[in-house]
């Protein structure tokens, strides 16, 4: 389990491909693998992983460590990490631990679509960032609800429906990889479980009554 709240970015330098499925390699600052364990869960980009691989870096790049993950065909077609290019920068976030705060909101790792970038509106004190999503995810989305991208816990703004947007404080912007992002970008989508469970049981009470 995660709460949404990005500890810090990693970058990918390296990438390799075989069959369906991808070995990623993330660079990333060492405390961020302090007691990691392999097996151990860790969030990329909002996208539950298993660490395979974990050490210390001998080169002179701006992060000491690295770690690796195995991504599998499925994972590949449900999120961007299918797009994902050397230097790309990605948000990271170790599991959540019994006694951590939770920040954001719970959640599971497990991407349920992606959307796109449509507008993107910069001031000095915040920044909006506008998505259209695919319309049969669209009834789950509810105006000042949870929502997560790439791996952020964000509150929706009031405006929701084929088009939906979230409001960034610099802090968000400065720890996340939404600090660059441009229009036609795709990002992960996880969706509140708990608004999905209401909205489907109501779904179903109604086909029940008819």
């Amino acid at each position: 389990m995660f709460t949404g709240i990005v500890q810090s970015q990693a970058e990918v330098i390296a990438i390799m491909r075989k069959n369906n499925a991808i070995r990623l390699k993330v660079a990333l600052e060492t405390p961020l693998i302090a007691n990691l364990e392999i097996g151990a869960s860790v969030a990329i980009n909002g996208v539950c992983l298993t660490a395979v691989e974990f050490g210390h870096l001998s080169d002179d790049s701006s992060f000491s460590s690295f770690i690796s993950f195995d991504v599998i065909d499925e994972t590949l077609r449900v999120s961007n990490l299918a797009d994902i290019k050397l230097g790309t920068q990605v948000n990271v976030e170790r599991s959540l631990k019994i006694g951590d705060e939770i920040g954001g909101h719970m959640l599971s790792g497990h991407v349920h679509t992606q959307a796109v970038l449509a507008n993107r509106i910069d001031s000095q004190d915040n920044c909006t960032l506008s998505f259209t999503i695919a319309p049969e995810y669209q009834k789950y989305i509810f105006s000042k609800g949870f929502i997560s991208i790439n791996g952020i816990s964000l509150t929706l703004g009031a405006e929701v429906g084929e088009l939906f947007s979230v409001y960034l404080i610099p802090e968000t912007l400065a720890r996340t990889n939404l600090q660059n992002a441009v229009i036609g970008d795709k990002v992960n989508i996880e969706l509140d479980q708990q608004t999905m469970t209401i909205v489907e049981t109501i779904e179903r009470m109604k086909l029940s009554s008819n």
